[in-house]
């Protein structure tokens, strides 16, 4: 008769054994394990009678483990040192947040610690521990949802967070659309201490709130690689990671590459550089071959991808899914970019990469307002604020919401308050939401046919006015807006000088990125 034995018995021989070959071999990379469980008192915490979660995936942020019908999974540790461990949150349920609302999905096994930084990072973890268990939440997640997106919300100071709180969060508070938000990177600039009441704030908003790592979100005096996102990692977790929500994939890239100090420059000496490195691209590679490629995926990132020094790489992994857009920030201006063959994509139709408007526009730059927050106007023309991103049948609509304005704020209409009878009239008109594939139209009075602006590469007239109105060292905290840029969604018209003394209406319908129609007035005089 056969001898029985217990799943526990099994369970401690195979432990047994893989200490056997660990002393064996001491080369041999640590295994971590642990289960992905659903968490009915919410404690954080596998209590008995809890039952783990099959078919939900696990990262190392190289491989991806699947967990089995107990809800377990295992993966080695990179490099048989740290490793950062991280369940893909599957439709359906939701991680904990902590009381700045920021999901709690992952684990960073560093037993060392980091090293002393000048912001803290990661305390030591000490040994690998027995069970790594990722807790999860059931939720709703219907087909139709919307996100929030904020470029560079990018605070120096706590002087900084408050514009953002009056700026940005006071509008948004109580807001019953989104279902969740994501900053995408330069979370603040440099000073990280500021990440704490910037957190805090945002929490206000009572959403989940999911971050994308930036170039001032790192610690510039890491001497090593590994070191370089440990006080990013201590809050919001690992630097690049995936998700699923309703239908919609969404994968957060890490393109800030920590350049070592023999490769800066007295001409670049800065302590990154913009690419994504090859363990990460073998990572998406594997995350994007689990997703059917029908599915909608959003790649979300800082620097744009075109702008990346190895972005063909990328292109290559999204080129054959017809339902993949990717954001981006850090340029600080919005702009709709269609990715095409001169850019170096092979794919059939243009790939659509947003570049969002930024929350501190001109990184809170410019002359104050009446409630002393700098206007921050961005340098393609456009004001600071923040899109709502709705997610439809495979489909995505962008929406700008500019600071403080109502939602029918869609454009800037710019013409002499006064011209000379007989005169020609420019008009320019920046749909900050607009792109190639806008239309913009004018006329006056109410009459006659409308006419078809062209789309011009200029700088906007009314950025540079009021840059022109500044003074040279406007006085402390305020600082002087930026250089303009080649605005990309700017409009302009001459209109002959046909109209009769007196005063006139100027009507313009322009469309946005989304084919939706905007309408606006402006009024002037001909003498």
């Amino acid at each position: 008769m056969g001898r029985f034995f217990s799943c526990r018995s099994v369970a401690l021989l195979a432990s047994s054994l893989l200490a056997f070959v660990r002393a064996a071999n001491p080369q041999a990379p640590a295994t971590a394990s642990g289960y992905v469980f659903v968490d009915r008192n919410a404690n954080g915490v596998r209590d008995a009678g809890e039952r783990g979660l099959a078919g939900v995936r696990v990262s190392n942020q190289r491989d991806f483990a699947v967990t089995d019908r107990h809800g377990r999974w295992q993966l080695p540790v990179l490099d048989g040192a740290e490793t950062t461990f991280f369940v893909v949150k599957p439709r359906g349920y939701t991680p904990p947040v902590t009381t700045h609302q920021l999901p709690q999905f992952s684990y960073t096994h560093k037993p060392a610690g980091s090293p002393g930084l000048k912001f803290p990072g990661l305390a030591p973890t000490g040994p690998l521990p027995a069970s790594i268990d990722f807790p999860l939440h059931p939720q709703v997640e219907p087909n139709e949802f919307q996100a929030i997106f904020f470029g560079d919300t990018q605070p120096r100071d706590l002087t900084e967070v408050h514009y953002f709180k009056h700026d940005i969060l006071d509008g948004l508070v109580g807001q019953k659309s989104a279902r969740f938000g994501v900053t995408l990177g330069d979370i603040v600039f440099d000073d990280l201490s500021v990440m704490e009441p910037h957190n805090a704030a945002v929490a206000l908003l009572g959403l989940p709130w999911w971050n994308v790592i930036g170039n001032h979100d790192v610690n510039n005096d890491a001497v090593r690689a590994g070191d370089f996102d440990d006080t990013y990692n201590r809050h919001y977790g690992p630097s690049y990671f995936s998700f699923d929500y309703g239908p919609v994939h969404f994968v957060a890239l890490n393109n800030i590459l920590w350049a070592p100090p023999e490769t800066r420059t007295p001409t670049n000496s800065a302590t990154w550089r913009s690419g994504i490195e090859p363990q990460q691209v073998a990572w998406l590679a594997e995350d994007l071959k689990r997703i059917p490629p029908r599915q909608l995926v959003l790649l979300m990132m800082h620097v744009p991808l075109n702008d990346m020094t190895n972005r063909a790489e990328i292109y290559r992994l999204i080129e054959n899914r017809p339902y993949c857009l990717s954001i981006a920030g850090h340029t600080h201006w919005h702009e709709h970019r269609y990715l095409r063959s001169e850019d170096g994509w092979r794919g059939r139709e243009p790939h659509h990469h947003i570049v969002n408007v930024t929350a501190c526009g001109s990184w809170w730059t410019g002359q104050p307002d009446e409630s002393g927050i700098p206007h921050a106007t961005m340098s393609d023309g456009a004001p600071n604020g923040y899109t709502v991103v709705s997610f439809t049948d495979r489909k995505v609509r962008v929406d700008y919401q500019a600071a403080r304005r109502p939602a029918s704020y869609q454009m800037n209409v710019q013409a002499p308050e006064t011209s000379a009878a007989g005169t020609v009239i420019p008009v320019y008109v920046n749909i900050f939401n607009g792109s190639v594939r806008s239309k913009v139209r004018l006329r006056f009075d109410g009459r006659g046919e409308w006419h078809e602006m062209e789309k011009v590469l200029e700088p906007d007239p009314a950025f540079v006015a009021a840059r022109e109105r500044e003074p040279k060292e406007p006085f402390a905290p305020y600082r002087r807006m930026p250089a303009p840029i080649k605005s990309p969604h700017l409009w302009k018209f001459l209109w002959p000088g046909t109209l009769a003394p007196g005063e006139h209406q100027l009507q313009v319908l322009g469309t946005d990125d989304n084919g939706r129609e905007h309408p606006a007035v402006r009024l002037l005089t001909v003498r």
